[in-house]
């Protein structure tokens, strides 16, 4: 890796990436007077009892969760803004004839004329379930369920091989329930209870909307939950299941056939033309488990699965009564949101999800232009640079690690704004009037552009997510961070804003990514992105030891009443947010290029920093909403990430927090990995 010299923000300077560290903007920022919003702040509150609530205390109580949402915050702030612009795109593109994302737009707009057509486009998926005779037959049609974006009892996918990351491979693992985690079919509380019976009363309606007598539907439904509860409870939890060890586990085609007895595998992979003699096993024991129920389930209820699978994932381009029985189980019940998000916002998010790159093109060539992709590079390499020194200094790491780290730094791959290449459409049919096809083809095209991929090389350079993706993200084998253009935006990123609050905002957001290949799962792969151990063995209990104390920190944190975090399964996020904290605060230090930061509006340059990071995690949930991230979700909730700060001895100076407040931790307890 280049390093960069102590100057290092000369080179956003000159892109126009940030102000300088030590004045203040020339024009006004998006948000606040230096980019942060002091009307939101809860200044009753003290930083050390409360930092989340200090900072966005008044922004909590006086924003409403909008009815079509489940959640509210920043990052779904920027989520509509992006809809807005992407609506002026499709609109333009629905009067281009040739345009198929403007063809995909305009039949999800259309509601009339899908109502129109009842359940006409969905009857031969039915009339293929109502044919299953064999269990070969059910094997070979779930796998065509898999190549159309429907749920089967397994998942399949093309992913770079962790242990030969040149290669890609094939990757199964375990699927097959309809409700979102295996503890809701699971456990025994009153809630968990109630979603039970309403998601066996949702299968009964599908069944019912779909043909099947009421009463019978009912008890159709019954057998479908007993179905899933036995794949319930035989599959991985969410924590085994995002472990890179545990989950690496190769198998021939020969193999299978005995691991997965009572399910015709063979045939299965047959139909979803996967070409290979060899695959991985995510969840070994929970694929064979679910093979084993399936084999003992009557063939009826098998076809029942498929049934409502169909149904269910393609409820919005069926009649209304389907959309709307969607919508009140999945957004309603689940979710806690109150009413549907307008027609056109979901025709939006149908036209990207059948076209992405067609819209990514044009979303890029209005609102990123390269010169902005260039400044955000330029500041990736500092937080880069930053790191490279944070591990340097590190004093418990011995030498020979050290190296290795700073190796796996230097070979970073950081993807930025958008690919320099798109993909090509051509030879997939969009119709303006036939919204359920266009799914069905538009899922089967890219399904087999992936399928096409096993026996090539991996391609390094390929975005697997939109620009208009508001996040980030980290990908271990390819050793790459992936910073889309539509996260480099205010509150995130404002060129026009101080840079202490950049560097707490964007800054911590994107070392936080460069953090993720280091955490307790990242850090196991090398600087070629193998899956491998290359850290000495006392070096290696050193960080085990760092990064559980970190697991217990916010094991104690209880969001809702009786219900914790769970720190193994955010432990990945948890280092990752550590580390991104330490990492922005040491590139924004360096950055005032030994001047002090001014101080602004009664603020320091230090508490500035620290305001920063809390702001983009502003998020209010609904109780539904949370409660179901708790059980499923790798991230923290917001106010639980604010809290990191409770780690950094600069947080301590900053604020003066006084032994007696509630997130003071003493010197000793203060979690510190990189």
């Amino acid at each position: 890796m280049k390093r960069l010299p102590a100057t290092l923000i000369a080179a956003l300077l000159a892109c126009g990436a940030l102000p300088p560290a030590h004045a203040q903007a020339s024009q006004r920022p998006d948000v606040g007077a230096f980019g942060f919003d002091v009307d939101g702040m809860d200044r009753a509150i003290a930083p050390g009892s409360d930092f989340y609530r200090y900072a966005n205390g008044a922004w909590a109580r006086s924003t409403p969760i909008p009815a079509d949402k489940s959640n509210f915050g920043m990052f779904t702030h920027l989520g509509d803004l992006n809809s807005e612009r992407l609506k002026d795109i499709l609109e333009a593109a629905r009067k281009n004839a040739r345009s198929k994302a403007g063809a995909a737009y305009a039949a999800f707009l259309d509601e009339a004329g899908i109502d129109r057509q009842g359940l006409a486009p969905a009857q031969p998926w039915l009339a293929r379930i109502d044919a299953v005779a064999t269990r070969e037959d059910y094997a070979r049609v779930a796998a065509k369920a898999v190549r159309e974006g429907i749920a089967g009892p397994f998942e399949i996918a093309v992913t770079q091989d962790d242990r030969h990351p040149d290669a890609n491979v094939l990757k199964l693992s375990q699927a097959g329930l309809g409700l979102p985690d295996r503890d809701y079919y699971l456990r025994s509380d009153a809630s968990m209870t109630r979603v039970r019976a309403a998601y066996r009363d949702h299968v009964a309606r599908l069944l019912t909307l779909s043909g099947v007598p009421r009463e019978e539907a009912v008890q159709r439904a019954d057998a479908l939950l007993r179905l899933e509860t036995d794949f319930a409870k035989v599959s991985w939890n969410r924590v085994d299941s995002r472990d890179a060890g545990k989950t690496y586990n190769r198998r021939t085609r020969k193999e299978m056939s005995t691991l997965t007895a009572g399910f015709d595998m063979a045939a299965f992979l047959d139909g979803t033309g996967a070409r290979t003699d060899e695959l991985v096993l995510v969840q070994p024991s929970a694929i064979t488990g679910i093979a084993h129920a399936v084999g003992a389930a009557p063939l009826q209820v098998l076809k029942d699965s498929l049934r409502v699978a169909v149904l269910d994932a393609y409820g919005d381009v069926l009649p209304s009564a389907f959309a709307k029985e969607r919508f009140d189980f999945h957004d309603r019940l689940l979710s806690g949101a109150e009413q549907a998000e307008p027609r056109w916002k979901r025709a939006v998010a149908f036209a990207v999800d059948a076209v992405p790159d067609e819209v990514s093109k044009a979303y890029v060539a209005r609102y990123f232009p390269a010169s902005h992709k260039a400044a955000a590079e330029a500041l990736v390499r500092n937080l880069l640079a930053a790191m490279d020194r944070r591990i340097q200094a590190l004093d418990w790491m011995t030498p020979q690690t050290k190296q290795r780290a700073r190796a796996k730094l230097a070979a970073f791959h950081p993807k930025v704004g958008y690919p320099d290449a798109w993909r090509d459409y051509t030879g997939l049919d969009i119709r303006a009037d036939d919204a359920f096809g266009d799914r069905q083809r538009a899922k089967a095209f890219a399904f087999d552009r992936e399928m096409r991929k096993l026996g090539r090389p991996f391609d390094r350079d390929e975005w697997r997510v939109t620009p208009m993706t508001v996040d980030a993200f980290a990908n271990f084998s390819a050793v790459e961070i992936v910073i889309p253009a539509a996260i480099l935006q205010p509150p995130f990123f404002d060129p026009n804003a101080d840079a202490a609050i950049n560097y707490g905002g964007i800054g911590a957001s994107i070392a936080h990514e460069i953090s993720h290949q280091f955490d307790d799962q990242g850090s196991k792969y090398d600087e070629h992105g193998r899956l491998t151990t290359w850290w000495t063995p006392e070096d290696l209990a050193g960080f085990d030891a760092r990064t559980k104390a970190l697991a217990r920190q916010y094991d104690t944190y209880e969001p809702l009443p009786g219900v914790h975090v769970n720190g193994a399964l955010t432990l990945g996020e948890n280092i990752a947010d550590l580390g991104g904290l330490a990492i922005a605060f040491d590139a924004w230090r360096l950055s005032l290029d030994g001047k002090p930061a001014p101080t602004l509006d009664g603020f320091t340059g230090e508490q500035r920093f620290f305001l920063g990071w809390a702001q983009i995690w502003r998020l209010n949930y609904r109780d539904e909403d949370l409660r179901q991230r708790l059980l499923t979700n790798p991230h923290a909730p917001a106010a639980q990430r604010v809290w990191t700060v409770r780690n950094l001895d600069a947080w301590y100076e900053a604020y003066g927090v006084k032994p007696d407040q509630a997130l003071y931790l003493t010197p000793d307890k203060r979690v510190r990995i990189w």
